[in-house]
């Protein structure tokens, strides 16, 4: 199949996921959904932080012309190339084995190992709810705001737990923004019990296809050198898929942080189910006492957003 056709395919897989489906990056794992596809790229967004990325055309033709002649290695892959390695893969002429993506022709289009359908995850609400939950429950047993005297298995709790939180409540975010927009005019305010919105208007700029740029510089007289440069993303695929050396091309420093790597859902499912059984067992005096402390916990609310 030549790059065109491939590139067909690639648009048609995209446009074929179900609602609500996402694709992972095969190394650092980050979920990001297909927004739209173009003439020219495929634009996705990442679950996490709501970035948006251009996956172009002409990079994916690079990314297919090395496949064709060798494998490439997942662990290889740099940040700005994980996209691409996870769309191609939906397609029915590459997949994944023993750590690397190469040419099948046994391959099925849309059996990536790297697509979570919509029905394999929870709801994003009961996500956040129950991760909520166990923060809560997780905060509550720490009794403190001095985290450098916690055990380091509390520490890693606490880091994952409240990364998944953020994360979904990012997500759902978002979500509630489309209906809000629907029903909010032009600056139009509205005001809930924890908070104001308003609906504002801001422009997003991007740039037009490389040859109406360019032809509007030449009518004008203005040197094309005065707006070309590097582009990073691109710059990352090539070096995916050639032997360029990162150093030759980077100036590279080092960043020293903490990253989730992964997530035990099944010690979240039965610390929930713990949770669950606790106040199943809750006898009227301690319900009472528990209904108390919700109100005084609502007061408290209160009372900081009157004085805010």
């Amino acid at each position: 199949m030549g790059p065109d056709d491939t590139w067909t395919s690639l648009r048609k897989q995209c446009e074929a996921l179900e609602p609500g489906a996402e694709l992972i990056t095969p190394v650092s794992e980050r979920p990001f959904g297909i927004e739209r596809t173009a003439a020219d790229r495929i634009v996705v967004r990442f679950g996490d932080s709501g970035e948006r990325q251009s996956l172009w055309r002409e990079q994916f033709v690079v990314v297919l012309e090395r496949l064709e002649e060798e494998a490439i290695a997942i662990e290889r892959l740099q940040p700005g190339v994980e996209p691409y390695a996870s769309v191609v893969t939906l397609t029915d002429e590459y997949a994944v084995d023993d750590g690397t993506i190469s040419s099948d022709p046994d391959a099925v289009a849309g059996e990536s190992p790297f697509l979570i359908s919509a029905a394999d995850a929870r709801a994003p609400r009961e996500r956040v709810h129950d991760d909520a939950l166990l923060l809560a429950a997780l905060l509550e047993r720490l009794e403190t705001d001095e985290f450098t005297a916690l055990e380091t298995d509390s520490l890693t709790d606490l880091y994952v737990l409240t990364s998944d939180v953020q994360h979904g409540t990012d997500r759902l975010r978002r979500s509630a923004r489309e209906p809000l927009l629907e029903r909010l005019g032009p600056d139009q305010q509205r005001h809930g019990r924890y908070g104001t919105v308003r609906r504002t208007t801001r422009e997003r700029r991007r740039p037009k296809d490389a040859e109406t740029v360019f032809a509007a510089l030449d009518d004008r007289g203005i040197p094309r050198e005065w707006i070309t440069g590097i582009d990073r993303d691109k710059l990352d695929v090539v070096l995916a898929v050639t032997e360029l050396e990162e150093d030759e091309v980077y100036d590279v420093d080092e960043d020293v942080y903490i990253q989730k790597t992964g997530v035990d859902e099944d010690e979240k499912y039965s610390r929930l189910q713990g949770l669950a059984d606790r106040i199943d067992d809750l006898d009227d005096t301690e319900g009472e006492a528990l209904r108390e402390e919700l109100a005084n916990i609502e007061k408290r609310l209160d009372e900081a957003l009157s004085n805010g």
